[in-house]
């Protein structure tokens, strides 16, 4: 497992990272500590979680158990030391209760208008339980998980700061914001003294979103482009093989992953990914994995969320995957 540098932290951080937000919910305990200990072994460290993960998976759920998966799986033997550790606050609903309320699924208007939000009392409180559910006295990575447009970003900032000053956070992140928020974040940030965010985690994959699409979540050109400029931040890229879809043909076929890319340009990556995964021996999956991994402007970490030991294991060889500079070029080509 090589490493790269989080921003220009100097703080070296697997260069894919594990996503435990089904721990707990969908993947149970044991399959859970399982899938910890084979991403140990293979020399990976970087954890990610969310103090929401997975009130949205299970009813009944009240958030907060994929931390104590992790948390118990790290007193297991001491392993805290042995990785870098990222949740988030921000996103957890008020009412879960109401958004399930005779559904089959949650109801995310309904969620999306009640979350939790980035006011400075609600962080420090958010950050107070994720440590007591972690069993850790510091998280290494703290993102605002849900961009909050109805708070103050001086109000989030500087209870951040004070988080950080108070040693329960070595560094932040932002997720789901745009780019003119990530400009004003950072502008405030310098002007105030207050530490500003390292690594940015969205939506990023090989596909490209479809034009005209409007999304706060998946990178756009304009975001990857100010990304090139500003090696300070670092992309932590989730779902990035997009719930294995390049894969299997017949699960894209209407599955709601592919909806935000659906068109000609994504026609053209999917035949360039799944002619190069046949010349490199590899599957799409890992050969869009080795990809993302490959890029240097931004550096890119992605951040794989597996279900099963299985999917794990699935994803694994990606590591291994060398795609030379003329196969890097015809994947940067196709499309539109």
């Amino acid at each position: 497992m090589k490493t790269v540098e989080l921003g220009r932290t100097g703080e070296q951080v697997s260069h894919l990272a594990l996503g435990c937000m089904l721990m707990g919910t969908t993947t149970d305990e044991p399959t859970a500590h399982r899938m910890l200990d084979r991403y140990l072994d293979a020399g990976g460290g970087f954890l990610d979680t969310a103090n929401c993960y997975g009130w949205f998976l299970q009813r009944g759920s009240r958030g907060g158990e994929s931390e104590s998966v992790l948390g118990r799986w790290m007193a297991r033997g001491g392993r805290r030391d042995q990785v870098f550790l990222a949740t988030k606050g921000t996103a957890m609903v008020r009412d879960p209760d109401a958004a399930w309320a005779g559904r089959d699924d949650p109801d995310w208007t309904i969620a999306r208008r009640d979350f939790e939000g980035a006011g400075a009392q609600t962080l420090r409180r958010n950050i107070d339980d994720s440590l007591r559910r972690l069993g850790t006295d510091h998280i290494d990575l703290y993102y605002v998980h849900v961009d909050d447009l109805s708070t103050p970003l001086e109000e989030t900032l500087e209870a951040l700061a004070g988080i950080v000053r108070a040693g329960k956070a070595r560094y932040i992140g932002w997720s789901n914001v745009r780019t003119w928020r990530l400009e004003r974040i950072r502008g405030l940030c310098e002007r105030n003294g207050w530490p500003a965010p390292v690594a940015l985690q969205q939506q990023h994959s090989y596909l490209r979103r479809r034009a005209g699409l409007e999304h706060v979540s998946i990178v756009d050109d304009e975001q990857y482009d100010y990304l090139r400029h500003h090696d300070d931040l670092t992309l932590v890229a989730y779902s990035p093989i997009l719930k294995g879809i390049y894969d299997d043909p017949a699960k894209r076929e209407g599955h709601w992953a592919m909806d935000p890319y659906q068109g000609p340009d994504a026609d053209a990556r999917l035949a360039a990914v799944t002619e190069i995964a046949a010349e490199a021996g590899a599957t799409p999956n890992q050969v869009v994995l080795a990809w993302l991994m490959h890029q240097e402007r931004p550096r890119v970490v992605p951040l794989a969320g597996p279900r099963t030991l299985e999917q794990l294991e699935a994803a694994l060889p990606a590591l291994d995957v060398k795609l030379t500079e003329e196969q890097l070029a015809r994947l940067d080509a196709a499309g539109a």
